[in-house]
């Protein structure tokens, strides 16, 4: 069975859904219709050169370009995931954290995916490589972030605490105990949340996907299952490398307490 090709007047019926949803603002006052308009048109824009390019880097045969696309990927994600701050790392030790944990996990589950559970040939094209890190990035962005965010406010919020623990000899991780807790819990619940209704209350996109292209529901569910597996794991691992790579940024090598790092606190 072969896919379903959707002309650009199937596109605007889709859209008829959206357009609803701004009358109703308009109608009550809301004020999300500009905002409605502004994401469909930035997402339409968006993905439409996204295929475009991913048409492109897909015809390529070089590991170069996989490389490429990679390393642009990292960038934006990292850059994202300090923007999604509000209690943020300096600069460059935030954008260093972010890009060394999206790179590290990121990169290994990707790999992980592609050599060990799906194994083709060749396991470096783009077409393997590309999809799988797009989704691992945007969930472990998603977790890091939260993590962070749980870290530092908790962090300043409980100050004393965590320096009255070092004051009587603990170290820095034992310090912070209560706060990464927190953080980790705050991170990997909703990783949990997705997995416990996964076919049951909703029918992922991936899965959905491959079943309007044609694929036979099993096997989209096999792929489904391997993505959930691949996604779960490198979320809760990046949650891990984030609140821990953060509480040694808010530490210094004499397990001192050093909210200085923040470039801006809570009031």
């Amino acid at each position: 069975m072969s896919y379903i090709e959707l002309s650009g007047t199937d596109l605007a019926l889709a859209a008829l859904l959206l357009i609803i949803n701004g009358a109703i603002s308009i109608a009550f006052r809301l004020g999300l219709a500009i905002s409605f308009a502004v994401a469909a048109v930035r997402m339409g824009i968006q993905l439409a050169a996204v295929g475009f390019v991913l048409n492109f880097i897909f015809a390529q045969t070089s590991p170069l370009w996989t490389v490429l696309i990679v390393f642009v990927m990292v960038l934006v994600a990292g850059y994202e995931l300090v923007q999604r701050q509000e209690s943020r790392f300096r600069s460059w030790l935030a954008y260093g954290l972010g890009n060394a944990t999206l790179l590290l996990v990121g990169g290994l589950a990707t790999v992980y995916a592609v050599v060990v559970v799906v194994h083709p040939s060749p396991w470096y094209a783009p077409r393997y490589i590309v999809p799988i890190l797009g989704m691992v990035l945007g969930n472990t962005l998603t977790s890091c972030s939260l993590a962070l965010q749980t870290l530092t406010e908790g962090a300043v919020r409980e100050r004393a605490a965590i320096e009255a623990r070092i004051a009587q000899g603990a170290t820095r991780i034992e310090a912070f105990g209560t706060v990464l807790r927190r953080a980790l819990n705050t991170a990997i619940t909703p990783l949990l949340n997705v997995m416990s209704v996964a076919g049951i209350v909703s029918l992922p996109g991936m899965m959905t996907g491959q079943i309007l292209a044609g694929a036979n529901p099993v096997e989209a569910a096999k792929y489904q299952i391997m993505i959930m597996f691949v996604l779960t794991g490198a979320s809760g691992l990046g949650a891990f490398a984030a609140a821990f790579g953060g509480v040694l940024l808010l530490t210094d090598a004499r397990h001192r307490l050093r909210l200085d790092r923040l470039a801006s606190r809570p009031a």
